[in-house]
C-alpha cells in the first residue's frame, strides 16, 4: 500500500508540474533520406513551438506501403492520427467510410483558425469535395515542367533561349538535335501523369467523365479523344525517329538528364534539388509545352505528390493537436522553407509570396515556373485534378499501352482505346465495391 500511495503521489506531482500534460499525435509518412530529414525538422519545429502536444513521426515505407499500413491499422483499431496518402489514393480514402475525418471538420471542431481560400486553388482542388470543402491537407505537391540542357542545345547550334512554349516548337528543336547527332533529344518521367493526365488538364479537356471522377463513382475514362491521340501519336512518331527516347515508367530518365545525356526532359518541378546538385551543365526550367490552337490552352497543370489525411477514432483533445500541427505546416514561414528546400510547390499563396520576397526565385531562376503554371488560371472541372478508384492500377494499364506505342506495335488511337476499355473495367469494380 505504501508503494501504491507513493506511486500515486508521484503521478499527481508529475501531472501538477505538466510533465504528463502533452498529448501525443501519431503521424505516419512515406519519406526517407533527405525528405525524411526535412519532415523530422518540421515535426521538431512544431514540438518546440508549444508545450501542449507532441507529434511523433513514423516512416511506414513507400506510398503504397504507407497507405496499406494505415488501412490495416484502422481495421485493428490502432490507426494514427495523421496518414500521408499519395494523390492516386484520394478516391480510396474518400470511400473509406468511417475511417477519415475531413480536415474542414477537424478545424471547425477544434476552433482553430482556418481559411481554405489561403491555399492555392489548383493544389487544394485535388483534395476537396464537390462542394469545395477541403478533405485533406496538401503536403508535398509538384507539377510537371520542361527541363532544358542549355549546353546540349548550344552544341547542336540551337539558341539556348529558343522558344519551347509549344509542342510544335519542341518538335522543331528535336529535329535539329537529331540532325546534329544527339543520342537523346527528349525523354520523360512518369509518362501517364505528364503526357495524359496533365496534358488533358493543361488543354482543358477531360481525362474522364463526371468532372474527372469528382462528381461520381460512375465516371468513365475519356483520354482517347483527338487531342490526346494527337499528342501520343506525335510522341510515338518521335520515338520511331529516335527523337524521343523512352527510359521507363517512373523516373529512370532523371539520371540520364542529370548526367547530361538527354537534352530535353519532362519531369516534376520537384526535380530541381537533384538537378541543381548533380548537373555539370547549364540548365533551364520551362513551362510544360502545349499544342497551338487548342481553345483555353494553356490552362493549368495538376499536381502529383501526397496529402495528409486525419483518421477517426481519437479523442477531441487529440484533434485540437492535429489542427494545431496542420496549421503549423501551412504557415508561410514553414511552407516557404519546405518549398525552397524540396522543390515542391508551396501550398499557400502567402508562402509563395514570402519566397519571392526572400529573393529565392531571383537567386534560383526558373523555380517559380511551377507556381506560375499552377496559379495563372482558376482550375476548371477538367483541370481541378483526377479522382478515380483503382487509379494506381489504371496507370499501370496506361503504361503498358503507351509502351506499345513507343515500340511501334500499336498506333495511338488503338492503344488509348484499349487503355480506356481496360481501365473502365477497373472503375466499374471500384464502383460496385463502394456503392
Amino acid at each position: 500500500m505504501i508503494k501504491t500511495f507513493a506511486g500515486a503521489a508521484a503521478a499527481a506531482m508529475a501531472l501538477s508540474t505538466g510533465a504528463w500534460a502533452q498529448t501525443e499525435i501519431q503521424f505516419w509518412h512515406a519519406f526517407t533520406g533527405r525528405l525524411g530529414e526535412l519532415v523530422a525538422a518540421q515535426v521538431e519545429g512544431f514540438n518546440a513551438s508549444q508545450s501542449d502536444y507532441s507529434v511523433v513521426a513514423n516512416f511506414k515505407g513507400n506510398y503504397s506501403e504507407t497507405l496499406n499500413a494505415g488501412i490495416a491499422a484502422f481495421r485493428a483499431k490502432e490507426q494514427p492520427h495523421i496518414l500521408m496518402v499519395f494523390e492516386v489514393g484520394t478516391a480510396t480514402m474518400m470511400a473509406a467510410k468511417g475511417a477519415i475525418k475531413p480536415i474542414y471538420e477537424v478545424m471547425a471542431e477544434s476552433g482553430a483558425e482556418f481559411d481554405a481560400d489561403a491555399y492555392i486553388g489548383s493544389v487544394k482542388g485535388y483534395y476537396t469535395s464537390a462542394d469545395g470543402q477541403m478533405l485533406s491537407l496538401p503536403f508535398n505537391s509538384s507539377t510537371p515542367v520542361l527541363w532544358v540542357n542549355k549546353d546540349a542545345l548550344s552544341a547542336a547550334g540551337i539558341d539556348p533561349a529558343v522558344d519551347l512554349s509549344t509542342w510544335e516548337k519542341v518538335g522543331e528543336v528535336l529535329d535539329k538535335l537529331k540532325a546534329s547527332g544527339h543520342a537523346c533529344p527528349l525523354t520523360t518521367a512518369w509518362q501517364s501523369w505528364i503526357h495524359l493526365e496533365n496534358l488533358s488538364a493543361y488543354h482543358n479537356v477531360p481525362f474522364a467523365t463526371k468532372d474527372n471522377g469528382f462528381s461520381g463513382l460512375d465516371a468513365e475514362l475519356a483520354f482517347n479523344a483527338p487531342l490526346q491521340v494527337k499528342h501520343i501519336q506525335t510522341m510515338g512518331d518521335w520515338a520511331k525517329d529516335g527523337k524521343f527516347i523512352y527510359k521507363g515508367r517512373r523516373n529512370e530518365g532523371g539520371a540520364d538528364f542529370r548526367a547530361g545525356t538527354c537534352a530535353l526532359f519532362t519531369e516534376s518541378s520537384a526535380g530541381y534539388a537533384g538537378i541543381k546538385s548533380e548537373a555539370k551543365f547549364a540548365f533551364d526550367v520551362r513551362p510544360l509545352p502545349y499544342w497551338e490552337g487548342t481553345e483555353g490552352a494553356p490552362q493549368n497543370t495538376i499536381i502529383g505528390g501526397a496529402s495528409l489525411w486525419v483518421m477517426t477514432g481519437h479523442e477531441a483533445e487529440d484533434y485540437k493537436g492535429v489542427a494545431a500541427f496542420l496549421n503549423y505546416l501551412s504557415s508561410p514561414e514553414v511552407q516557404a522553407k519546405w518549398h525552397q528546400d524540396t522543390g515542391y510547390l508551396p501550398i499557400t499563396v502567402a508562402a509563395g509570396e514570402l519566397t519571392r520576397e526572400q529573393g529565392f526565385y531571383e537567386a534560383n531562376p526558373g523555380t517559380d515556373i511551377a507556381v506560375k503554371q499552377m496559379t495563372a488560371k482558376e482550375p476548371t472541372a477538367n483541370s481541378k485534378g483526377i479522382r478515380l478508384g483503382n487509379f494506381d492500377q489504371i496507370r499501370g494499364i496506361i503504361d503498358e499501352e503507351l509502351e506499345a506505342v513507343w515500340a511501334g506495335d500499336k498506333d495511338a488511337q488503338a492503344a488509348l482505346d484499349t487503355a480506356v476499355q481496360r481501365g473502365n473495367e477497373l472503375l466499374r469494380r471500384f464502383e460496385q465495391a463502394n456503392r
